[in-house]
């Protein structure tokens, strides 16, 4: 499938975030995602992502949660450079706003279906995945974080999400404990709430990534199927 890709800029009330747009060509009205980027930024591998998900039928958005920044991007050997920047977000009202702007400018693509938008993202875009579900369910269809880390108001705020959620983990992710991972899962269960749950026994954080020490190709390549499976059921539905 071919596709186009482009620069795009959003307005934010802190002014214009860059974003990498992929879009299929010629094809009329589909579904539309929401990518996130992980800590080390809008990197080559998350364009690379784009582009996999759009020729799956998608329109693709990836903004640049870093745009306040002027070094924002880093190598995966860069560790604790991008903790740090990751760390000097405001995960309050301003991320709210990014997220919500970035919603926004999916709805006003021609060719996107306004009503079939999923969210998907890795590390920190995992958790900002985890938080747009709780933020924002009335403005998308489906979420599928990665390895998300997220805070304890965030799980708190599980009882907002209306949407179905995939969540995926690394059973050997030293950033999120087994412990972390159920406490996550216990709160969806005793909500209700429509999710899905797997841990990757042998994978650790950041798993899905070829560029990283610690990709796990077995866990990566099972881990895009579901994410593809999970996006046809909920965001191609009528």
């Amino acid at each position: 499938m071919q596709i186009e890709q482009s620069e795009v800029m959003i307005q934010t009330p802190d002014g214009q975030m860059s974003a990498f747009l992929c879009t299929p060509v010629e094809l009329e009205r589909v579904p539309a995602v929401l990518l996130l980027m992980e800590a080390f930024g809008l990197t080559a591998h998350i364009h690379d992502v784009a582009t996999r998900i759009a020729k799956e039928g998608y329109i693709v958005l990836v903004p640049d949660l870093y745009y306040r920044e002027l070094n924002n991007k880093f190598g995966y050997d860069e560790v604790e450079q991008a903790m740090a920047m990751m760390w000097r977000l405001d995960f309050g009202k301003p991320m709210e706003a990014d997220l919500q702007a970035a919603l926004g400018y999916l709805k006003t693509r021609s060719h996107a279906n306004p009503d079939r938008i999923g969210v998907t993202g890795f590390c920190l875009g995992g958790g900002l995945t985890f938080l747009t579900a709780c933020k924002f369910s009335a403005e998308i269809a489906a979420a599928a974080p990665f390895y998300g880390m997220v805070l304890d108001e965030w799980i708190m705020a599980v009882e907002n999400v209306t949407v179905p959620v995939y969540l995926f983990f690394g059973g050997r992710d030293p950033f999120i404990s087994r412990d972390r991972i159920h406490q996550i899962e216990t709160r969806f269960q005793e909500l209700g709430k429509e999710y899905t749950l797997k841990v990757y026994p042998d994978a650790e954080h950041g798993f899905f990534c070829n560029e990283r020490s610690s990709y796990n190709r077995l866990a990566a390549e099972d881990a895009w199927r579901e994410l593809m499976q999970f996006f046809r059921k909920h965001l191609w539905r009528a």
